[in-house]
């Protein structure tokens, strides 16, 4: 995803960070298509020059509440609608399901929903609940994709590390059978358990590494850098104010006093500053970067997950 929220609604504060309309509860795919303002088609029409003459091989993609034009793609192109991803993942999930969050980016141009998966796992003693998100671009530029995103219930950390052993996305172009394609994707519910169950091993094995305190501050630093023959004084305090705030959630969180000095606790520590520390400056896109990283994934994350794993 990308910056640029247009439109949005949102269920809980983290880690969602406040973006869009609150809505005291999670909402129906009905009720969500209007709150979060995309009740709109998308509907294709030919492109000519200043001259009246027929563009062949391309087609503007237009919403039809504005008439503003989403994009220019080739005559290949199958749209899928806004209320097409609604019922595609009420089919594929179930009645009843509710929807946390979903909107629109850079005018329309993408956009995305988030459902809770009906299952939630219990991974060494923590509540861990799976969601999925559905995104959509209406410009060309991407693909249709569905992702797994699981949350740690207690502190709503996000747990979606790039894992080797399962597949956490499933991703299909917007041309060629599209229908068939969506009938594929339907193979997401077997990717999200085979996920989480991957997840759970992970986890576990992370469990298992002990960590002293020495290296996990080796750790920090080595994730937070600092180069000191170039860095001004000012760089130098806001890189300690961070690796003393990254050092805070993982020494003092609450919520993982009753967790080992292992793996399994750094890598909370470090989805904990990721996903809600507040950076030093904060720019007015820093809230829609933070929840494109929560639904994608985190470099930062997998990065210390796969430094825990190096000294397995």
């Amino acid at each position: 995803m990308s910056a640029n929220v247009e439109t949005m609604f949102y269920t809980r504060e983290k880690p969602w960070h406040g973006l869009g309309t609150y809505v005291s509860h999670a909402l129906s795919s009905r009720e969500a298509l209007v709150a979060s303002g995309l009740d709109w088609n998308v509907v294709q029409k030919d492109i000519y020059t200043e001259n009246g003459i027929s563009v062949d091989g391309y087609k503007a993609n237009i919403r039809d509440s504005d008439n503003s034009v989403l994009g220019i793609v080739t005559d290949r192109y199958k749209v899928v609608q806004n209320s097409e991803a609604f019922a595609f993942t009420d089919e594929l999930l179930g009645k009843g399901i509710r929807y946390e969050t979903a909107g629109s980016l850079q005018a329309g141009r993408k956009t995305w929903l988030l459902a809770k998966l009906p299952n939630e796992y219990i991974m060494l003693g923590d509540r861990i609940s799976p969601f999925l998100v559905f995104s959509n671009s209406h410009d060309g530029s991407g693909a249709i994709r569905v992702a797994m995103t699981p949350i740690r219930v207690v502190c709503q950390n996000t747990l979606n590390l790039a894992l080797a052993t399962a597949s956490r996305s499933w991703s299909a172009k917007h041309t060629g059978d599209i229908q068939y394609k969506m009938e594929e994707a339907r193979q997401t519910l077997f990717m999200a358990e085979a996920y989480m169950d991957a997840l759970g091993r992970e986890l576990e094995n992370l469990n298992r590494i002990r960590l002293t305190d020495a290296k996990v501050i080796d750790f920090i630093n080595t994730l937070i850098p600092l180069d000191d023959s170039s860095a001004t004084p000012v760089q130098k305090r806001n890189i300690k104010k961070l690796r003393e705030d990254a050092k805070l959630r993982y020494f003092d969180a609450p919520d993982l006093q009753d967790v080992g000095k292992n793996g399994y606790r750094f890598v909370n520590a470090v989805s904990d500053f990721a996903t809600h520390a507040k950076p030093l400056r904060e720019t007015s896109s820093y809230k829609e970067n933070l929840f494109a990283k929560t639904v994608d994934g985190n470099i930062l994350i997998d990065k210390a997950y796969e430094m825990v794993k190096s000294i397995a």
